[in-house]
This record gives structure tokens, sequence and C-alpha cells, in this order.
């Protein structure tokens, strides 16, 4: 059912830190930018779907793009709410309820690291006293686990980082435009071992902005569209290690909920993962990308070291991953980031990624998005 459901526009925010410009204004931008990608104007636009972590409710966007009546709902679910929000208006294309939709997201941090309430994640307060709301926290422990498991090496979670750095001084729209050296990053001040500031992504600003429509539309539109060829969506099941969850429960290895959601896409797709030309990967930290490879299925876990030796995830590799520099080099407003990822999937299955192109045409993409407490959305792209 996928298969009738096409991206005809996508659009972007400048990602970073933007004094006196409101998470809702880049929002708006976002819109107009997809709108117009897509040949459209805001009134063709017949539901709506969006949201952010602390930027404000997406509905009332209608004040600055038109009151036209159109529903639209508010979507929050962590790291994954673009991703969801996508998700939603792909089933309002595909029931049949519109046959142009729109999802969106978008945020504006602050400086320093988040600060989540436990109450809002069904946590006492002594889960916050005892610290474990700290989510760099998480992430040092789970990639510190993995590397153990499987015998990754603490140049390797450099090497990810140095590769986001270099893919974003590529791309116009990133907020970390400079080039990084994996000594570098190695060598800056350590968060929580083994990870160092360089390895972490910043809470940022941004919007992004996606337009799908059905297949009676895309005929009578044209355009350049984008084939959805699945999308999925899942959260955690029994076992899970997880943001805000940091436990190994029961007994063997930990589940994962991004490989729930990319199998799930997979199979919509009917395709496997050796098939896919370019993909985006949840990169809150370089130790994320490496595990979601595996979890994702693109390699067995603890190859992740030999492929991204021998450059398989560069721009000009067997894997290009995170061809805009992820949310390492873009930082991450929280509703923005999913649909950042399809944005940019979007744009090098057009050919229109300038810099940082992968070479010889892809046809095939795919993108994951990871959140707290256990969720993941997953996209397989194709023209």
């Amino acid at each position: 059912m996928t298969d009738q459901v096409s991206i005809i526009g996508s659009g972007l925010s400048r990602f970073g830190r933007r004094p006196g410009v409101s998470g809702r204004q880049m929002a708006v931008e976002a819109i107009t930018a997809a709108v117009t990608d897509a040949g459209l104007s805001w009134p063709d636009i017949q539901v709506a779907f969006g949201g952010s972590d602390g930027s404000g409710l997406a509905d009332t966007l209608v004040a600055e793009l038109g009151f036209t009546g159109i529903p639209f709902t508010n979507v929050k679910n962590g790291c994954a709410t673009g991703g969801s929000a996508l998700f939603s208006a792909v089933n309002a294309v595909r029931s049949g309820a519109a046959e142009i939709a729109l999802a969106v997201g978008f945020d504006k941090h602050p400086r320093g690291a988040f600060d989540p309430d436990p109450a809002d994640w069904g946590l006492p307060e002594g889960y916050g006293t005892a610290g474990l709301m700290v989510t760099t926290q998480f992430f040092g422990a789970k990639i510190g686990r993995y590397m153990r498991e499987h015998d990754i090496s603490a140049a390797t979670l450099a090497k990810v980082a140095e590769k986001a750095y270099r893919n974003g001084s590529r791309n116009p729209n990133a907020w970390r435009r400079e080039p990084i050296s994996a000594a570098q990053i190695a060598a800056a001040d350590m968060v929580n071992d083994p990870l160092t500031k360089f390895m972490f992504c910043s809470p940022g600003e941004g919007g992004a902005a996606v337009v799908v429509a059905s297949e009676a539309a895309v005929r009578r539109l044209g355009g350049r569209p984008v084939r959805l060829r699945a999308i999925s969506h899942r959260t955690r099941r029994f076992g899970s290690f997880e943001v805000f969850s940091p436990a190994v429960q029961g007994t063997g290895e930990p589940t994962s909920v991004s490989t729930d959601a990319a199998t799930a896409a997979f199979e919509q797709a009917g395709i496997g993962p050796g098939e896919i030309d370019v993909a985006q990967l949840q990169d809150t930290e370089s130790g994320a990308e490496i595990m979601h490879m595996a979890e994702c299925g693109f390699c067995e876990h603890g190859a992740q070291e030999e492929l991204i030796a021998a450059g398989a995830t560069e721009i000009d590799g067997r894997l290009p991953i995170n061809t805009d520099g992820g949310c390492i080099a873009n930082g991450e407003p929280i509703g923005a980031s999913g649909l950042r990822q399809v944005h940019e999937i979007v744009t090098q299955l057009r050919g229109e990624a300038g810099e940082r192109q992968v070479p010889g045409g892809p046809r095939l993409g795919f993108t994951h998005v990871y959140g707290a407490p256990g969720i993941s959305a997953c996209t397989v792209l194709s023209v």
C-alpha cells in the first residue's frame, strides 16, 4: 500500500543557532520550502501533522500559514516526532482521507544538555535525583558495553564523528561546517567515557517539512516525486536497553526497537538492507551510528570497525551514511531530526546534493530515527 504514496516536496530551514528567529518561524520556513518544492501553495494541503519538543504547538502555525480549516494534528514522540508525523501523514493518504498531506517538525533548544522531567516519562523523582535522566550517561554506558561485547575501538568512534563534520562542511544548511580531525575529536574533553564532547550532537534549532501525495495526485501534478516504498514505526519490547530504561532485562542480548522498525520497513518494501544506496541513521553520538549500522541490518555486530576503516560509509563508499553530517553536524532540534533525514535522502535520490552528492545515481534510500524511551521510525525511499 505504501507504493501508492510519494513524497512530492521537502524543505528545511537552516539548522544551528539563529538568535531572534523562533522555532515557529523555522517551521514556517520549512513548510513554505516544502510546499514550493511540490509546486503547490498552502491551500492545496488537505491535512497536516507535526510537532516539537518545546517550541509550541504545530497546529497553531496556521496563524502564519493561513486559516484554511484543514485538520492539523499535534505529534510529540521525542526524537521520533518527525518520523511519527510523517507516519501519520502517510496513513492519512493511504486511508483516502486526503490526497495531499504535510508533516512538519521543529524545535529551538537552549544551550546545554536536555533536562527532562522524570514524571513526564512515567518515572519516579528518585530516578532524576540519582542522575539517571542525564542522557549522555546512557549513551556512554550503552556504547561502552557494545564496544566490549564486539571489540570496537575508541578510534572508530572518532572516525565516525570526523566523517560527520566533514560531510557537514559540504552542507549549506548544517550547523557545524568546520571539519574536525579524528585526532582532535579523540583528544577532546571526555563527557561520559568513552565519548568526548565532539562525538555528541548538541540540542539545536531548525525545522523540516515533507509533503506526501497519493498516486492519483502525483499523476495530476507531475513534478519530481520520490516513492515512499515503506514506512514503519515501533515502540520498545520487553528486554530493551533504552534511554531512561538502561538495564539488561531477562536473559540473552537486549532487544532492539531499531531492529524491529528497520525489519518491518524492509519487509514492506520487499527489499533487503544490501540493496540500499544511501542511508540516514540516528547519530545522537557517534556510538549510536555504529550500533545502528548493525541493528538496522547493514552489517553483522562487530563488523563496523572494518567497514568504517575501509571507507564504506563515506559519500563515495559502498553504503554512504549521514551524508548531510547527521545529528552530529546539524545538531538535534528534536522535532525536526527525522524529517531532516528524509529531506536528505530525497535530495540524494534526485541528484541535487551538490558537493555531498553520492556518485552513481543512487536509487534506493533508507532513514532511521531513534528516540527515548525506546521508539523508532524508518522509511525506504526510491526513484
